[in-house]
């Protein structure tokens, strides 16, 4: 049997390994100070190797993002993460991304809805888990203002069909708490539009971001966002000056009766001292 060619040699395609991570809501923050370690890769966010081949990233707005851990690694770290979470999540949002890892792969979103990356540098983690982090971040600001929303939006159409509001100032009162404590939680907590800081170091991953910031809507996410905490922020001074032109009509309307009751006061004493 004759030897191969040079050109008859085909080249086995290069091996490609699966690697999973997973972005988890942990609550409304994640204290990370205390939890420095000689082995870190960032401070801020903090990010660390994990387990046995894993790695670990946490976000201060109360996101960790675990790439590569198996289900009982998972569970230390959350058991270790949970004492410095405030506010813990009623609902867990979490965002799982499957990576596609060979040398030879470059840097993609595939059609099968993972992504392909070239290698699990610390510094190509930090990327995905950014975008992976304030998706999850944004879906629990969703849910709160679609919430206000949903109460806003009867309010509005009954005003605008009758011309006064349907409740009491008791209730417009809750409301304007509820709109007031959404806009408090949600503004400025998730900087969607800033890019990670690996970035600086490595522009080479801009397009790896700018592919997952795609993916992920992010950008038209964040703009939807703000639009809807702009009118509810104009939904509570819409309320409250309601309020304050009801007191002012009552006001108004008290003193009406007070001069009325004065007048008529007057005219009694006025009929008694001619009787008399």
């Amino acid at each position: 049997m004759g030897e191969l060619s040079m050109s008859e040699v085909v080249a086995a395609p290069p091996a490609v390994h699966c690697l999973t991570a997973r972005a988890l809501l942990l609550g409304e923050r994640i204290d990370t100070s205390g939890l420095e370690r000689a082995d870190l890769v960032s401070t801020a966010p903090l990010a660390f190797p994990a387990g046995q081949s894993g790695f670990v990233v946490l976000y201060r707005f109360g996101v960790a993002v675990l790439f590569g851990l198996s289900p009982l690694e998972e569970d230390e770290i959350l058991t270790k993460v949970g004492a410095r979470v405030a506010g813990a999540a009623t609902r867990r949002d979490d965002e799982t991304l499957v990576l596609e890892v060979s040398p030879e792969s470059e840097d993609k979103t595939l059609s099968n809805g993972r992504v392909a990356i070239k290698d699990t540098s610390g510094e190509r983690l930090l990327v995905i888990a950014d975008a992976l982090a304030k998706s999850v971040a944004l879906a629990r600001d969703e849910r709160r203002v679609n919430a206000v929303f949903d109460t806003i939006e009867p309010f509005a159409a009954e005003l605008a069909s009758k011309g006064r509001p349907p409740w009491k100032r008791r209730a417009m009162l809750e409301l304007i708490g509820q709109t007031l404590l959404v806009q408090h939680r949600v503004s400025g907590r998730v900087a969607v539009e800033d890019k990670p800081d690996v970035l600086w170091d490595r522009p080479d991953l801009e397009r790896l971001y700018a592919r997952l910031e795609d993916e992920y809507e992010l950008e038209a996410r964040g703009q939807t966002l703000r639009a809807k905490i702009d009118v509810i922020g104009e939904t509570a001074r819409a309320l409250t000056e309601i309020i304050d032109a009801d007191r002012a009509v009552r006001l108004e309307a008290t003193i009406i009766v007070l001069i009325l009751a004065e007048i008529v006061l007057t005219l009694f004493q006025m009929f008694i001292q001619r009787a008399h």
